[in-house]
């Protein structure tokens, strides 16, 4: 993205996309019914090792986002409407009663929830947690980090007067105002869907006060605006900062430029996350035992989608391989294509693939352990990983076919995982149903036009996906090849049947 694309004389808005790799600013103008963007700041990210827990450094974040918010200020000051920003999910924060930060926010791969759901169930059922939340159970979800702090007897909590999310902590440090947005507490697994606020059931358990817990506000919310000293510092004007979809993921299927309602989505990235568009929250036995969630999204919709993990092990596996020789995804997609097809698959949802030291002994591990010949050079790992995914796809696929009350004829895949050919070929393939690939900054642009619609410059999310739909090049892609792909997913499936 070219700054040149941004030009133009409509309405402009600024959005920070923070994903667990890496932070972008995105500015993103609406001239004659489409929407331009441009990246005038990308900046890393990571969780940092101390002491032995992993955590997010949120101060060094907000000092890129004040350099991204300085670059923007030099080139669009007097057209720049708004700013909103978007996080990862479930990692939060802790205010003392001066308002200081209490410490920087642990990750939601820090090792201390192992073992903190199976804790847990013991104080309140597994069924009835779900009935409460209708939220997919992980051991990293924001209850089970509470209540392994609890255990842990965490000193934080007993100076502790506000919780605030990823999203919630800059937009306080940007304007000094406490919110959270509705999207982000439903990935919490300690919100009601079905009485809307925070669960008293949960917070009685966690011996924890619901008082910590902030004003939960729709989508498209104006928070407040932008505090003088870093509209100073950062040569902005005065402008108001709007919570969008705060979630990540939320932005993102704001951002899907499908229409009806027979489709699915993938937002796919570092984390893969697969579901349908609904009007209510499913909460029933069978969702629970397939283990699926229920997310907030726009205009009062909700997400019932299944985490899957997504680009992970090729991020991981690249570490690895970068000591050797840094490998660039575009020579790791083209090596993967003349690499044997199926030679094993794996099941990367497995606990042991969520922060291992090397990952490609993991995989070679699990492999043995399973039977299969493991892969030995990079570009049959890279097979291995995409091939495993899109077979990932066609089996969360079937489960959501058994509690979707309509057909589902195509996939949208968006995200970067969007700009990977051969995972949506792959993906095509495995589910045997067309995909259309893109926006691939879906993210970042369902944050824009989210700002855009507070500011009634579009009347509706159907509005927002029209836009966006036009805006962007999309690709499809047809299902080839289905009856090797049936039957590798005959022995996948028999793989994860024999393991769970």
């Amino acid at each position: 993205m070219s700054s040149s694309e941004s030009k133009g004389s409509g309405p402009m808005f600024l959005a920070f996309d923070l994903g667990a790799e890496s932070g972008r600013a995105i500015r993103g103008s609406l001239d004659d019914g489409r929407l331009r963007i441009d990246e005038p700041a990308r900046f890393p990210n990571g969780m940092v090792s101390v002491r032995g827990h992993l955590h997010w450094n949120i101060f060094r974040l907000f000092e890129e986002m004040k350099r991204g918010m300085e670059i923007c200020s030099s080139e669009t000051k007097s057209r720049l409407e708004s700013i909103a920003i978007d996080t990862w999910g479930v990692d939060f924060g802790l205010l003392a009663r001066d308002g200081s930060i209490l410490g920087l926010p642990y990750a939601y791969r820090d090792a201390r929830t192992d073992g903190a759901m199976d804790e847990f169930f013991e104080i309140i059922p597994r069924e009835r947690i779900y009935r409460l939340t209708g939220i997919q159970f992980l051991q990293f979800n924001s209850l089970f980090q509470l209540y392994a702090m609890k255990r842990d007897m965490s000193p934080l909590l007993d100076i502790a007067s506000d919780l605030l999310f990823i999203p919630d902590i800059f937009n306080y440090l940007l304007t000094g105002e406490k919110k959270t947005e509705f999207s982000f507490a439903t990935t919490s697994q300690l919100y009601n869907p079905v009485k809307q606020e925070w669960d008293d059931d949960l917070f009685a358990a966690l011996d924890i006060p619901k008082s910590i817990m902030q004003e939960i506000i729709p989508p498209g919310t104006i928070i407040g605006d932008l505090d003088e000293r870093i509209g100073r510092e950062t040569g902005l004007n005065l402008m108001p900062v709007i919570a969008v979809a705060s979630h990540d993921t939320s932005s993102a299927v704001a951002a899907v430029p499908a229409e009806g309602e027979n489709w699915a989505y993938i937002s796919s990235g570092t984390w893969s996350l697969m579901g349908i568009e609904t009007k209510e929250p499913i909460i029933t036995d069978r969702a629970l035992e397939m283990n699926f969630t229920n997310e907030g999204g726009v205009e009062g919709t909700f997400r019932f989608l299944k985490n899957i993990s997504g680009l992970w092990p090729l991020q991981e596996c690249r570490k690895v391989w970068a000591k050797e020789r840094p490998r660039s995804y575009e020579e790791l997609m083209r090596a993967s294509e003349s690499a044997p097809p199926f030679k094993a698959t794996v099941d990367f949802d497995s606990p042991e693939f969520l922060n291992p030291p090397d990952m490609p002994a993991a995989i070679q591990e699990f492999c043995t352990r399973t039977g299969q010949a493991a892969p030995e050079s990079p570009s049959e790992f890279v097979r291995c990983i995409l091939e495993s995914l899109a077979l990932k796809y066609r089996f969360v696929m079937d489960q959501l076919k058994q509690v979707c009350h309509h057909s589902i004829d195509r996939i949208h895949i968006i995200g970067g995982g969007a700009r990977n050919r051969v995972l949506c070929r792959f993906t095509a393939n495995a589910t045997g149903l067309p995909v259309i690939a893109g926006p691939d900054e879906a993210t970042a642009i369902g944050n824009i036009m989210m700002q855009a619609l507070s500011k009634r410059y579009v009347a509706s999310l159907a509005e927002m996906r029209e836009v966006i739909g036009r805006s962007f090049e999309l690709q499809k892609y047809e299902p080839e090849h289905t009856e090797e792909w049936n039957a590798a997913y005959e022995r996948f499936q028999g793989m994860i049947e024999r393991r769970t």
